[in-house]
């Protein structure tokens, strides 16, 4: 089995990570946050969100539990009228896809990390136990 430093794996991630970057999905997920960016009145509501969620921390220092609420409240009316716009709600499920598709790539990478262990220690690969447990017995 071939020997790698550090660097070459970095390197390896690295080559890894532009392939993900040019995926059908990543590429409509930028297409689609561009389009996101543009709209004024989804950056302009965004803006509102924002400045609501910093009063809603003031308000909950100083414990204006009322004023909390109705802001609470209208941060809540706002995030439901920008998530009713059909291009948030792609954008989200696009997330969705890569956040999977991320979390396949590092399953499958930590699986196969653990496998290659127990193959190179003479192990089971399907009990999950590597050889050293077989070795300490000698």
């Amino acid at each position: 089995m071939a020997k790698y430093t550090k660097k070459e794996v970095l390197e390896e991630a690295h080559d890894l990570a532009r392939k993900m970057a040019s995926m059908e999905e990543i590429e409509r997920f930028k297409q689609l946050e561009a389009k996101l960016n543009e709209s004024t009145k989804i950056q302009s509501t965004i803006k509102k969100i924002k400045a609501l969620q910093k009063q809603a921390v003031n308000f909950q220092a100083y414990g204006k539990e009322e004023a909390l609420k109705k802001v609470e409240k209208e941060i809540d009316r706002l995030q439901a009228e920008i998530d009713e716009i059909p291009i948030v709600q792609e954008f989200k499920d696009t997330q969705v896809v890569i956040n999977d598709i991320l979390q396949l790539v590092t399953n499958t990478i930590a699986r196969e990390i653990t496998n290659e262990v127990i193959r190179s220690t003479g192990g089971d690969v399907l009990a999950g136990t590597t050889g050293s447990s077989k070795n300490e017995h000698c």
